[in-house]
């Protein structure tokens, strides 16, 4: 019988240059057992209305996407003002950056007062346990309008297995 290994302590993080290979990378999750609640998911608020404004192809990623776009609605111009009540339903958005996280990330980020709004994107990357030169690459991808998909996974097979999945998913610096 194979052994399992004990579970990886970091998210495996990676960007998604469009819906398309985002779809994909998030459907490799699904089908190991991840479920919505599992996964963590970043963009600009730009990105978010670019691919998901109109989810007329309906998916689990889109309907993650529009909890984000509640998330900006609620908050207007002034981002970050209902920044508990967001986290309570798993997205926040992060003021002056212009950032919507959804997935357990988002709790994490509000917790720590909104995951270091005073240090931008890359304070808000780090403070969600990625490496500050990890964080930057990630800060000009998700400007750029990539998207941000990270998973704890629970297993190293998974961890693996999601960085093979998602590098055929034409993902950008995967990391583990």
């Amino acid at each position: 019988m194979a052994e399992t290994r004990k579970p990886q302590s970091q998210l495996v993080t990676g960007i998604f240059r469009d819906r398309d290979s985002a779809e994909r990378a998030y459907q490799a999750m699904s089908g190991r057992g991840y479920n919505r609640d599992d996964i963590n998911v970043m963009m600009s608020d730009e990105t978010r209305r670019r691919y998901f404004a109109d989810d007329s192809q309906k998916s689990e990623l889109g309907t993650k996407a529009a909890e984000g776009a509640g998330v900006g609605a609620a908050v207007g111009g002034t981002l970050g003002a209902v920044v508990g009540v967001a986290a309570a339903v798993g997205a926040i958005a992060l003021p002056g950056i212009g950032l919507i996280a959804l997935g357990p990330v988002a709790a994490g980020l509000a917790g720590a007062g909104a995951g270091g709004v005073t240090g931008g994107l890359v304070g808000a990357l780090v403070g969600s346990g990625i490496p500050e030169d990890r964080a930057k690459l990630y800060e000009s991808g998700l400007k750029q309008g990539g998207i941000l998909i990270g998973v704890k996974p629970r297993t190293t097979e998974d961890a693996d297995y999601l960085e093979s999945e998602w590098k055929s998913c034409r993902g950008e610096n995967i990391y583990r």
